[in-house]
């Protein structure tokens, strides 16, 4: 294991336009308060083709620990892709929001095993 985790940042070029190297500050800065060492941004644009497939082979080459996005606006339909989320956590920086790969949506038992 790594000392310290890494991260990935993610956006779409169509989509941040002018505002890509300001998207891509955000991304750096909250993952440096996050405890993340960045490691890349990937930049695609609204002609890559399969862009998740393509995504998700870069974050398990690198064996980043979480994706740092602009916002879910970044992906098709504005939803974080369960794809992505099987690798690595997804943070968005607006709004913030950490989309966990190893949540399974059930609340840990307290006391004893009893809910």
């Amino acid at each position: 294991m790594r000392a310290i985790p890494t991260a990935l940042g993610y956006l779409r070029t169509d989509i941040s336009g002018i505002q890509q190297p300001w998207d891509e500050q955000r991304m750096r800065s909250l993952a440096s308060r996050l405890g993340y060492a960045v490691v890349k941004t990937v930049a695609f644009s609204d002609r890559t083709d399969d862009p998740i497939e393509r995504l998700a082979n870069v974050v398990e080459n690198l064996q980043v620990d979480a994706v740092v996005v602009p916002g879910t606006h970044h992906f098709d339909r504005g939803e974080v892709p369960a794809r992505i989320v099987q690798l690595a956590d997804v943070i968005t920086v607006d709004p913030e929001a950490t989309y966990a790969r190893y949540s399974t949506g059930d609340l840990p038992a307290l006391n004893g095993g009893q809910r």
